[in-house]
């Protein structure tokens, strides 16, 4: 099967002439529906030429000499090193003060450029703040009307367009890590668009990670707010599509392909879900082979009716977020989800016809306890023991502290307390036999110094890169910095605590409206911590 396109793309007589970048391999990026929507709105223009990069691609239409505009779209933090290889491969300077007229303008976008774009600023001439939904109109159009200008003067205009941050403009105080404009507190606002229409799959690839798959994006965000949670926060206002144009959606899809995915990070939070699922249930009777995959759900809001259309649409196992073992603790970071509703959950998927749930859970939550660890392993227990033939597995990650949430400022366990409490897990799962899944706190580490980042990693990045990108590189690369006082301790970035009131590297972010409301709640949640 060949890649079928949704969209008609018109005949081109383009003025401008843009790669649009994933960093990591082509079955990923036409996986991420952000990327490829970008991508499509870009192709829908005549006046556009657009084509996809990927760090595997080996053929491309375009010279790099004849392209004027080069996106990048930045989902985690660790894919500065695919920047890194797709610039490199043709021979474009990493550092955007590097790259001269001869060069495209390098910018970019993501989750992770819009929570704290400072440790990657260096590479990009300018970044995207938040939804990238009218990027031909707002600034694709801006650059091409202002092609004869200098690249100075295309910068200066896109800087005064809300949600664009030209890193070369503002000033930098090492000592602080504070970014500033001409002496005074920079400000950028965060571009946010009501979700009036389904975003959805553009392109059905079969050698896609999700092959032949048509996604919906039926919320954005979620209302729940936990203390940890980047997808919450930055992610505000919390947005649903409406019923009719999911469906209409997925009439759509259909149309192509028999499977279906609903994408959010809480679509059971949408208020007519139930509804969705009985909609996909008649369609099931229609079209028996429909397949339906979705992202985690609520555990304290799936309903028979949501369990039955998953089982019917082919699903065997889905997936919960508890993140904590005690109530205690749940309560603390935001999660308002009681053990009875916990057990509710399982039973309902149980009685319905689902054979496992994966569990998420994390360990170094603010305030854990060795009593918090044990109400974990008492929870797996009685779960194993209630459900006898049902399949558990419990997936642990580590708190890394995130950008723009209440928890930004908090403290983050060390990498040898951390190891000693997943061994220690590990070890009393394997006596109840439940299955156990645990992130590397090695990796973790280095996330968490790259989520709390400023300016000054910009060369430690590019020696990690030229070092082998693993995570000895990430430490000798580090030790190195840091010995020659280029650097303060790794440590400071990604474990230590911050005072409430203390100006942090991406403060010049303004993620929503509601930031005064944002700050209270920032102060209520470390209230309760103290």
């Amino acid at each position: 099967m060949t890649d079928i396109t949704l969209y008609d793309i018109p005949k081109k007589n383009p003025e401008i002439n843009i790669w649009m970048a994933f960093p990591a391999m082509a079955s990923f990026g036409m996986s991420s529906l952000g990327y490829m929507s970008i991508v499509k709105t870009l192709d829908m223009r005549h006046d556009y030429y657009v084509e996809k990069i990927f760090t595997d691609t080996e053929n491309t239409h375009l010279r790099p000499c004849d392209v004027d505009v080069l996106g990048f779209s930045v989902s985690f933090e660790i894919d500065f090193l695919g920047i890194f290889s797709i610039l490199e491969k043709y021979s474009i300077p990493l550092k955007s003060a590097d790259r001269d007229q001869n060069f495209p303008l390098v910018f970019g976008g993501g989750p992770v450029l819009t929570a704290n774009p400072e440790p990657y600023s260096a590479f990009f001439d300018f970044i995207i703040i938040g939804d990238a939904e009218k990027i031909d109109t707002n600034i694709i159009d801006v650059i091409k009307d202002n092609k004869n200008l200098s690249k100075k003067e295309i910068l200066k205009i896109l800087s005064e367009i809300q949600g664009i941050y030209v890193p070369s403009l503002t000033n930098f105080a090492p000592q602080t890590g504070v970014t500033k404009e001409n002496g005074e507190c920079l400000k950028v606002d965060k571009l946010s668009y009501p979700l009036c229409k389904c975003i959805t799959t553009p392109v059905l690839a079969e050698k896609s990670f999700f092959s032949n798959t048509y996604v919906i994006e039926v919320v954005r965000g979620c209302p729940q707010r936990c203390g940890f949670c980047i997808a919450s926060y930055l992610n505000l206002p919390y947005r649903f599509c409406s019923y009719d144009e999911i469906v209409n959606s997925i009439d759509t899809g259909l149309k192509y392909t028999n499977k279906i995915a609903l994408l959010g990070a809480l679509i059971t939070a949408h208020p007519e879900f139930e509804r969705i699922c009985e909609y996909i249930l008649q369609k099931k009777e229609q079209i028996p082979d429909l397949e339906l995959s979705v992202s985690s759900l609520r555990a304290d809001s799936i309903s028979p009716i949501v369990i039955k259309t998953l089982v019917a649409c082919g699903q065997k196992h889905s997936t919960i977020a508890i993140e904590a073992g005690s109530e205690r603790l749940r309560k603390i970071i935001n999660k308002n989800l009681t053990e009875n509703q916990i057990f509710e959950t399982v039973n309902t998927a149980y009685a319905n016809g689902l054979k496992g749930l994966k569990i998420y859970a994390m360990i170094g939550l603010p305030t854990e306890t060795q009593e918090d660890i044990d109400e974990m392993i008492s929870l797996a227990r009685r779960l194993k023991s209630s459900f006898k033939d049902f399949e558990f597995t419990f997936s642990f990650s580590t708190f890394v502290p995130k950008a723009h949430t209440p928890f930004q400022f908090c403290e983050r366990e060390s990498i040898k307390s951390l190891e000693k409490k997943y061994e220690y897990l590990k070890k009393e799962f394997h006596k109840l036999g439940v299955k156990i899944r645990t992130s590397s706190v090695k990796w973790d580490y280095w996330q968490a110094l790259l989520s709390r980042g400023d300016r000054r990693l910009a060369d430690y990045l590019i020696h990690v890169y030229k070092e082998g990108a693993n995570l000895g590189a990430f430490k000798q690369s580090y030790k190195y910095f840091s010995n020659n006082n280029l650097l303060p301790s790794s440590d400071s970035y990604a474990l230590k605590k911050h005072d409430v009131d203390e100006i942090l590297a991406w403060d010049f972010i303004s993620i929503s409206p509601e930031k005064k409301a944002l700050i209270s709640e920032y102060k209520r949640l470390l209230q309760v911590i103290k």
